[in-house]
């Protein structure tokens, strides 16, 4: 049997890409007001009652201090023709939101435009977990404002549902 310690990442990142996942924006506001967001597949409903939700940043996200800070998020479910707003706040540093439209949703956070869903969140807590955080939310208010196909992540790649 292996140890953790026998699995090295690329292995690990290569086995769990099998495993198809949504993929959302978490996006918020900093200090000066200006919209902030980061793409995350790492997302996932914890509780209903209390109605709990959480994502999965990387300890090296530039963008997620400013998320903790603020103490308020929104969650952005990406459509299927949605790839590019993915590529745009998946990247690190610049002006992510140049070409992207959003209106101030719960808090003031960004509700980008063309979103199957939004759910807009307090941060109830933030745990350790390795090289990423679990950043449990309190959903304040939601909506699913668009008949779409979710965008999906799977193998390093972006997917969307195959009709029946």
């Amino acid at each position: 049997m292996l140890t953790s310690s026998d699995i090295d990442s690329a292995r690990f990142r290569s086995v769990l890409g099998h495993f198809p996942s949504g993929v959302a924006a978490v996006t918020s506001r900093d200090a000066r007001g200006g919209p902030v967001g980061m793409a995350v597949s790492s997302f996932t409903s914890v509780s209903l009652d209390p109605p709990l939700v959480a994502f999965l940043p990387a300890t090296t996200s530039s963008t997620f201090p400013v998320v903790a800070r603020r103490g308020t998020f929104c969650v952005n479910v990406l459509a299927a023709d949605q790839e590019q707003v993915c590529r745009a706040l998946a990247v690190s540093g610049g002006d992510k939101f140049a070409h992207l439209d959003w209106q101030p949703g719960p808090h003031g956070d960004p509700v980008l435009d063309g979103v199957v869903a939004w759910i807009g969140c307090t941060v109830e807590a933030i745990h350790a977990a390795g090289d990423h955080h679990i950043v449990v939310g309190r959903v304040d208010d939601l909506a699913a404002v668009r008949t779409a196909d979710p965008l999906l992540f799977l193998r390093s790649g972006y997917h969307h549902v195959a009709a029946a």
